[in-house]
Protein backbone atom coordinates (compact mmCIF):
# COMPACT_ATOMS: atom_id res chain seq x y z
CA UNK A 1 0.00 0.00 0.00
CA UNK A 2 1.29 3.44 -0.52
CA UNK A 3 2.16 5.92 1.88
CA UNK A 4 0.02 8.86 3.28
CA UNK A 5 1.93 11.32 1.70
CA UNK A 6 2.40 10.02 -1.96
CA UNK A 7 -1.43 9.34 -1.44
CA UNK A 8 -2.20 12.74 -0.02
CA UNK A 9 0.43 13.83 -3.50
CA UNK A 10 -2.13 12.04 -5.76
CA UNK A 11 -5.11 13.45 -4.26
CA UNK A 12 -3.59 17.08 -4.87
CA UNK A 13 -2.49 15.94 -8.48
CA UNK A 14 -6.07 14.31 -9.26
CA UNK A 15 -7.83 17.34 -8.01
CA UNK A 16 -5.90 19.97 -9.95
CA UNK A 17 -6.42 18.10 -13.11
CA UNK A 18 -10.58 18.07 -12.69
CA UNK A 19 -10.24 21.70 -12.15
CA UNK A 20 -8.76 21.84 -15.23
CA UNK A 21 -11.08 19.71 -17.06
CA UNK A 22 -14.32 21.01 -15.38
CA UNK A 23 -13.18 24.75 -16.98
CA UNK A 24 -12.49 23.34 -20.54
CA UNK A 25 -16.03 21.53 -20.51
CA UNK A 26 -17.69 25.47 -19.15
CA UNK A 27 -15.72 27.01 -21.89
CA UNK A 28 -16.91 23.76 -24.45
CA UNK A 29 -20.24 24.15 -23.61
CA UNK A 30 -20.23 28.03 -23.98
CA UNK A 31 -18.82 27.64 -27.62
CA UNK A 32 -20.90 24.82 -28.08
CA UNK A 33 -24.51 27.29 -27.52
CA UNK A 34 -22.96 29.39 -30.08
CA UNK A 35 -21.79 27.20 -32.94
CA UNK A 36 -25.52 26.19 -32.48
CA UNK A 37 -27.07 29.41 -32.85
CA UNK A 38 -25.09 30.00 -35.95
CA UNK A 39 -25.81 26.14 -37.42
CA UNK A 40 -29.50 26.83 -36.67
CA UNK A 41 -30.17 29.71 -38.33
CA UNK A 42 -27.79 28.94 -41.51
CA UNK A 43 -29.92 25.73 -42.12
CA UNK A 44 -32.98 27.43 -42.78
CA UNK A 45 -31.13 29.14 -45.99
CA UNK A 46 -29.44 26.32 -46.41
CA UNK A 47 -32.60 23.93 -46.97
CA UNK A 48 -34.55 26.80 -48.87
CA UNK A 49 -31.58 27.12 -51.17
CA UNK A 50 -31.26 22.92 -51.74
CA UNK A 51 -35.36 23.11 -52.13
CA UNK A 52 -34.72 25.83 -55.18
CA UNK A 53 -31.87 23.50 -56.70
CA UNK A 54 -34.82 20.54 -56.94
CA UNK A 55 -37.65 22.89 -58.12
CA UNK A 56 -35.08 24.22 -61.32
CA UNK A 57 -33.69 20.26 -61.81
CA UNK A 58 -37.41 19.13 -61.80
CA UNK A 59 -38.51 21.22 -64.85
CA UNK A 60 -34.98 20.54 -66.48
CA UNK A 61 -35.39 17.36 -68.93
CA UNK A 62 -32.87 15.41 -70.83
CA UNK A 63 -30.17 18.47 -69.59
CA UNK A 64 -26.65 17.47 -69.98
CA UNK A 65 -25.20 20.28 -67.93
CA UNK A 66 -22.07 19.51 -66.63
CA UNK A 67 -22.56 20.08 -62.87
CA UNK A 68 -25.75 17.57 -63.44
CA UNK A 69 -22.93 14.56 -65.55
CA UNK A 70 -20.77 12.30 -63.50
CA UNK A 71 -17.57 11.43 -64.82
CA UNK A 72 -16.82 8.16 -63.10
CA UNK A 73 -13.19 7.65 -65.04
CA UNK A 74 -12.22 11.20 -63.11
CA UNK A 75 -11.24 10.64 -59.45
CA UNK A 76 -13.67 12.07 -56.68
CA UNK A 77 -12.28 15.33 -54.53
CA UNK A 78 -13.20 14.75 -51.19
CA UNK A 79 -13.12 17.55 -48.59
CA UNK A 80 -12.75 16.72 -45.07
CA UNK A 81 -13.65 18.84 -41.88
CA UNK A 82 -11.70 17.48 -38.69
CA UNK A 83 -10.58 20.00 -35.48
CA UNK A 84 -7.59 22.04 -34.98
CA UNK A 85 -7.67 20.79 -31.23
CA UNK A 86 -7.58 17.81 -29.56
CA UNK A 87 -9.44 16.52 -26.23
CA UNK A 88 -12.51 15.67 -28.24
CA UNK A 89 -13.28 12.22 -28.03
CA UNK A 90 -14.19 10.01 -30.69
CA UNK A 91 -14.70 12.82 -32.77
CA UNK A 92 -11.62 12.91 -35.46
CA UNK A 93 -11.17 8.88 -35.12
CA UNK A 94 -14.39 8.66 -36.15
CA UNK A 95 -14.14 10.75 -39.31
CA UNK A 96 -10.80 9.02 -40.19
CA UNK A 97 -12.72 5.38 -39.76
CA UNK A 98 -15.08 6.81 -42.26
CA UNK A 99 -12.47 8.09 -44.71
CA UNK A 100 -10.39 4.84 -44.39
CA UNK A 101 -13.76 3.34 -45.73
CA UNK A 102 -14.56 5.07 -48.29
CA UNK A 103 -11.52 7.05 -49.98
CA UNK A 104 -9.07 5.86 -52.19
CA UNK A 105 -5.73 7.24 -51.11
CA UNK A 106 -4.58 8.33 -54.62
CA UNK A 107 -7.42 10.63 -54.71
CA UNK A 108 -7.50 14.18 -53.97
CA UNK A 109 -8.33 15.54 -50.52
CA UNK A 110 -8.77 19.17 -49.33
CA UNK A 111 -8.22 19.03 -45.83
CA UNK A 112 -9.22 21.47 -43.04
CA UNK A 113 -7.92 21.23 -39.62
CA UNK A 114 -4.68 20.10 -37.79
CA UNK A 115 -5.31 16.88 -36.53
CA UNK A 116 -6.62 15.75 -39.84
CA UNK A 117 -3.77 17.09 -41.51
CA UNK A 118 -0.88 15.71 -39.78
CA UNK A 119 -3.27 11.95 -40.08
CA UNK A 120 -3.75 11.91 -43.93
CA UNK A 121 0.19 13.04 -44.51
CA UNK A 122 1.12 10.00 -41.94
CA UNK A 123 -1.43 7.66 -43.43
CA UNK A 124 -0.30 8.72 -47.55
CA UNK A 125 -3.01 10.15 -48.68
CA UNK A 126 -3.03 12.83 -51.71
CA UNK A 127 -3.43 16.27 -50.40
CA UNK A 128 -4.05 19.04 -52.43
CA UNK A 129 -4.14 21.70 -50.27
CA UNK A 130 -4.86 21.95 -46.10
CA UNK A 131 -6.63 24.47 -44.26
CA UNK A 132 -5.92 25.29 -40.39
CA UNK A 133 -6.92 27.80 -37.95
CA UNK A 134 -10.16 28.69 -39.59
CA UNK A 135 -12.25 31.55 -37.04
CA UNK A 136 -15.39 30.63 -35.97
CA UNK A 137 -17.29 32.09 -38.91
CA UNK A 138 -15.36 30.52 -41.11
CA UNK A 139 -17.32 31.96 -44.52
CA UNK A 140 -14.72 33.56 -46.57
CA UNK A 141 -12.09 30.08 -46.40
CA UNK A 142 -14.94 27.72 -46.86
CA UNK A 143 -15.98 29.87 -49.96
CA UNK A 144 -12.23 29.81 -51.30
CA UNK A 145 -12.03 25.83 -50.67
CA UNK A 146 -15.80 25.57 -52.90
CA UNK A 147 -14.33 28.09 -55.84
CA UNK A 148 -10.99 25.51 -56.07
CA UNK A 149 -13.25 22.27 -56.01
CA UNK A 150 -15.44 23.94 -58.93
CA UNK A 151 -12.58 24.93 -60.69
CA UNK A 152 -11.36 21.61 -60.54
CA UNK A 153 -14.58 19.91 -61.65
CA UNK A 154 -14.79 22.47 -64.68
CA UNK A 155 -11.29 22.05 -66.05
CA UNK A 156 -12.44 17.94 -65.68
CA UNK A 157 -9.61 17.38 -63.55
CA UNK A 158 -12.20 15.80 -60.98
CA UNK A 159 -15.42 13.31 -61.92
CA UNK A 160 -17.09 14.53 -58.51
CA UNK A 161 -17.20 16.72 -54.97
CA UNK A 162 -18.05 15.15 -51.93
CA UNK A 163 -17.06 16.37 -48.30
CA UNK A 164 -16.94 14.41 -45.09
CA UNK A 165 -18.03 16.35 -42.29
CA UNK A 166 -19.71 15.46 -38.96
CA UNK A 167 -23.75 15.42 -38.14
CA UNK A 168 -25.12 17.38 -35.31
CA UNK A 169 -27.93 15.12 -34.34
CA UNK A 170 -27.77 16.77 -30.51
CA UNK A 171 -26.01 17.89 -27.97
CA UNK A 172 -24.87 14.16 -27.17
CA UNK A 173 -25.04 12.41 -30.71
CA UNK A 174 -22.56 12.92 -33.40
CA UNK A 175 -22.60 10.99 -37.23
CA UNK A 176 -20.11 11.62 -40.08
CA UNK A 177 -21.23 11.25 -43.12
CA UNK A 178 -19.65 11.59 -46.34
CA UNK A 179 -21.98 13.24 -48.89
CA UNK A 180 -21.90 13.94 -52.57
CA UNK A 181 -22.30 17.35 -53.68
CA UNK A 182 -21.54 17.58 -57.11
CA UNK A 183 -22.77 16.83 -59.57
CA UNK A 184 -26.06 17.44 -58.33
CA UNK A 185 -28.78 14.60 -57.91
CA UNK A 186 -31.88 14.30 -60.08
CA UNK A 187 -34.46 12.33 -58.08
CA UNK A 188 -36.54 10.10 -59.97
CA UNK A 189 -39.74 11.49 -57.56
CA UNK A 190 -38.87 15.00 -59.01
CA UNK A 191 -40.74 15.00 -62.24
CA UNK A 192 -43.81 13.67 -60.86
CA UNK A 193 -43.97 15.38 -57.85
CA UNK A 194 -43.35 19.07 -58.53
CA UNK A 195 -45.49 21.80 -60.47
CA UNK A 196 -43.88 23.11 -63.32
CA UNK A 197 -42.57 26.45 -62.82
CA UNK A 198 -40.59 29.39 -65.22
CA UNK A 199 -37.12 30.73 -64.22
CA UNK A 200 -35.32 33.21 -65.38
CA UNK A 201 -32.86 32.82 -67.04
CA UNK A 202 -34.47 29.99 -68.38
CA UNK A 203 -32.93 26.11 -68.74
CA UNK A 204 -29.30 25.21 -68.04
CA UNK A 205 -28.11 29.11 -67.54
CA UNK A 206 -29.58 29.19 -64.25
CA UNK A 207 -27.52 26.52 -63.09
CA UNK A 208 -24.32 28.73 -63.89
CA UNK A 209 -24.89 30.78 -61.23
CA UNK A 210 -27.06 29.06 -58.94
CA UNK A 211 -24.95 25.71 -58.26
CA UNK A 212 -21.65 27.23 -57.02
CA UNK A 213 -24.15 29.20 -54.57
CA UNK A 214 -25.25 25.92 -53.67
CA UNK A 215 -21.70 24.34 -53.37
CA UNK A 216 -20.31 26.87 -51.23
CA UNK A 217 -23.73 27.20 -48.53
CA UNK A 218 -23.35 23.59 -48.46
CA UNK A 219 -20.47 23.47 -47.55
CA UNK A 220 -20.58 25.80 -44.77
CA UNK A 221 -23.44 24.59 -43.50
CA UNK A 222 -21.68 21.13 -42.93
CA UNK A 223 -18.54 23.01 -41.68
CA UNK A 224 -21.02 24.92 -39.01
CA UNK A 225 -22.44 21.29 -38.45
CA UNK A 226 -18.94 20.12 -38.11
CA UNK A 227 -17.71 22.48 -35.23
CA UNK A 228 -20.82 22.21 -32.92
CA UNK A 229 -20.06 18.58 -33.00
CA UNK A 230 -16.61 18.98 -32.19
CA UNK A 231 -17.55 21.65 -29.41
CA UNK A 232 -20.21 18.86 -28.35
CA UNK A 233 -18.16 16.31 -28.66
CA UNK A 234 -15.34 18.15 -26.48
CA UNK A 235 -17.91 19.14 -23.54
CA UNK A 236 -18.69 15.61 -23.40
CA UNK A 237 -14.85 14.25 -22.85
CA UNK A 238 -14.41 16.76 -19.94
CA UNK A 239 -17.37 16.06 -18.49
CA UNK A 240 -16.44 12.26 -18.43
CA UNK A 241 -13.21 13.18 -17.24
CA UNK A 242 -14.03 15.41 -14.81
CA UNK A 243 -16.48 12.70 -13.53
CA UNK A 244 -13.87 10.35 -13.39
CA UNK A 245 -11.14 12.34 -11.73
CA UNK A 246 -13.59 12.57 -8.99
CA UNK A 247 -14.50 8.86 -8.71
CA UNK A 248 -10.65 8.65 -8.60
CA UNK A 249 -10.13 11.10 -5.76
CA UNK A 250 -12.74 9.79 -3.65
CA UNK A 251 -11.02 6.27 -3.85
CA UNK A 252 -8.14 7.96 -2.93
CA UNK A 253 -9.68 10.06 -0.55
CA UNK A 254 -10.84 6.47 1.15
CA UNK A 255 -7.31 4.56 0.62
CA UNK A 256 -6.08 7.40 2.48
CA UNK A 257 -8.27 7.06 5.14
CA UNK A 258 -7.55 3.37 5.58
CA UNK A 259 -3.77 4.15 5.70
CA UNK A 260 -4.46 6.52 8.22
CA UNK A 261 -6.45 4.52 10.55
CA UNK A 262 -4.33 1.57 10.05
CA UNK A 263 -1.63 3.79 11.27
CA UNK A 264 -3.64 4.55 14.44
CA UNK A 265 -4.10 1.37 15.32
CA UNK A 266 -0.86 -0.08 14.79
CA UNK A 267 0.38 2.91 17.13
CA UNK A 268 -2.22 1.78 19.76
CA UNK A 269 -1.23 -1.15 19.41
CA UNK A 270 2.69 -0.71 20.30
CA UNK A 271 1.55 1.42 23.19
CA UNK A 272 -0.37 -1.27 24.31
CA UNK A 273 2.06 -3.76 23.98
CA UNK A 274 4.75 -1.41 25.65
CA UNK A 275 2.75 -0.68 28.70
CA UNK A 276 2.04 -4.46 29.07
CA UNK A 277 5.84 -5.22 29.23
CA UNK A 278 5.73 -2.62 32.03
Amino acid sequence: MASKLEIKSRIRSVDSTMKITRAMQLVAASKLKKCKSRMEENREYAKYLKESIDDILANLFDSTHPYLVHDAQKPALTIVYTSDMGLCGGYNANTFRILEENVKKEDPIIIVGSRGNAWVRRHGYHVIRSLQGINEEGYEEIAAIAQEALQLYVNKEIGSIQVLYTNFVNSMTFEPRLERLLPVDKKEEMTSNRQSMIFEPAGDAILDTLIPMFLKSMLYSYWLETKASEQGSRQNAMENATDNAQDLKEQLELSFNQARQAAITQEITEIVGGANAL
